[in-house]
């Protein structure tokens, strides 16, 4: 009994933590809009455990669509050299809140902008349900390094949305990645 009940209260707390989750105040799409570095990742995936050492910072592009669509373009350091995506984010009714497809896990993943001050940092939140609930913390910058206090920020507020600390992520510059001219 004392178990079930526990169950039910982690399980309430993890549910309530989700729905908790604001974006930023007063979120401005245009002010986010261009380049940032991905400088760090909370991921606790099992599936991503495997690849977590060959992580590198990865830089990508905000660009606000007419309708209040974002393009997302993410270059990453792969096994096989510098690789481009481009992802839809797709607004909602939400300012600081998206939506957008995963064609690799064929499920729709809400990301959100929890905190940014435009132009040194950011913390989103990316949150998807496949057999169970996986979310994602990443701390972007404007540059490829922070302030020390910005990193401590984002590994307070990854720690704080129950990641452990092995999970939460600072990883190296990839070299050459994009290439130059991007």
């Amino acid at each position: 009994m004392k178990i079930a009940l526990v169950t039910i209260f982690l399980l309430m707390l993890l549910t309530d933590i989700h729905a908790k989750v604001q974006p930023q105040k007063n979120f401005d799409l245009q002010k986010f809009a261009g380049k940032w570095y991905r400088v760090g990742l909370a991921y606790d995936s099992p599936g991503f455990v495997p690849y977590r050492n060959r992580l590198t910072i990865s830089m990508g592009i905000v660009e606000p669509k007419e309708n209040g669509d974002v393009n997302m373009t993410m270059w990453s350091l792969r096994s096989s050299g510098c690789q481009r995506k481009v992802y839809v984010y797709e607004k909602t009714s939400v300012p600081g809140v998206f939506n957008y497809y995963s064609t690799r896990h064929r499920r729709v993943k809400d990301v959100t902008v929890v905190e940014t001050n435009y132009t040194e940092y950011a913390l989103v939140l990316k949150h998807k349900k496949i057999n169970k609930e996986f979310t994602q913390v990443s701390l972007y910058g404007r540059t490829k390094k922070l302030r020390a206090d910005l990193m401590e920020k984002f590994r307070a507020y990854a720690t704080a949305r129950g990641f452990s600390k092995e999970s939460i992520l600072t990883p190296p510059a990839a070299e050459n990645c994009p290439p130059s001219g991007n």
